[in-house]
């Protein structure tokens, strides 16, 4: 911790790279609506099919996704969360034991921290922080078994796919050891978060595992360094780090990466909005070792002992 989510079809597509995107809309009954979502609200979408903008009601909306056509016809999912526009209500105690299956343990050589599986192909999200220099990653998830139970698994192949310093934001992939889809939790649909509002956090503080801790939103828009983070006195420790913040809806409204250690009860979230651009725009900061942008410092290298023209401009 730092100290301080068939029957009838339109078409649209953009070309990108050889690639055709679009948003795919699943409406109750099945039918699919292919396009370019230009508006939104708490209500509806507003989607360019063609020359046409059609208006969708988001209660009809069961799946909102990004695809991409690839030339070889091959569909994938461009977008890698998933959302819910219809969330259940329900106490925190009943959410913590929905999500809990979603949230991992991140260790390195040099710590740990926490995260949050994404969807169901093994993408997670953690802070860059935790795992800051470092390859040698292994994740630590619970997979769900037959009554109500959860099996502690630790993976070792963890796959760093992104990493963006400025959002302090990672995307990792790995592969479920019995080759099915993993648990994951939605990120939030409409980004409505209000002060005072119930929330919750789960993760791995001081290597504690799956620990959950509760408190309210203190505000929306505390402001660090340009960004603006989620305040809440939800207990958040060292090893929270990159985990989620949820909502009373099962939602992740933030990914929680730093406190103010002198205070109490002063604890921020990155929000769900950074979230989502990152994975939208992860190729731009897809990893690389040879890429100093891409997770690694490197040190400032220490300074030339020089006793000529250097040491007389100092005087």
């Amino acid at each position: 911790m730092r100290a301080f989510l068939a029957p009838l079809a339109f078409a649209i597509f953009s070309i990108t790279g050889g690639t055709l995107l679009a948003d795919v809309i699943t409406l109750e009954g099945g039918d699919e609506i292919r396009g370019d979502v230009v508006s939104q609200d708490n209500a509806h979408l507003w989607i360019r099919v063609g020359s046409q903008v059609i208006k969708v009601q988001r209660s009809q909306v069961i799946e909102h996704e990004m695809t991409a056509q690839e030339e070889g016809g091959q569909t994938v999912r461009r977008f890698l969360f998933h959302v819910d526009d219809d969330p259940t209500e329900l106490s925190i105690e009943q959410q913590a034991n929905l999500v809990k299956p979603s949230v991992i343990k991140v260790q390195t050589p040099a710590g740990l921290g926490s995260g949050v599986i994404i969807n169901e192909d093994g993408y997670a999200i953690t802070n860059a922080h935790v795992i800051q220099g470092e390859t040698n990653l292994r994740a630590t998830i619970w997979l769900p078994v037959e009554g109500g139970k959860t099996r502690r698994t630790t993976l070792e192949d963890v796959e760093i796919v992104a990493v963006n310093n400025h959002l302090d934001l990672a995307l990792l992939k790995f592969t479920h050891p019995d080759g099915e889809a993993f648990p994951y939790s939605p990120l939030e649909w409409d980004e409505g978060i209000m002060v005072g509002q119930p929330v919750f956090a789960i993760g791995n503080p001081l290597g504690l595992e799956q620990t959950t801790s509760d408190g309210v939103v203190s505000t929306t828009q505390r402001n660090f360094q340009g960004l603006t983070y989620i305040q809440t006195n939800t207990a958040i420790n060292p090893g929270n780090s990159g985990g989620p913040l949820f909502n009373t809806r099962g939602e992740v409204i933030g990914i929680t990466n730093m406190g103010i250690l002198a205070g109490e009860g002063l604890n921020f979230a990155i929000p769900t909005r950074y979230v989502k651009d990152f994975i939208r725009n992860r190729e731009a900061f897809t990893y690389d070792t040879k890429n100093p942008n891409s997770g690694h410092n490197y040190h400032v290298p220490p300074a030339r002992k020089n006793t000529g023209v250097a040491d007389e401009l100092k005087n």
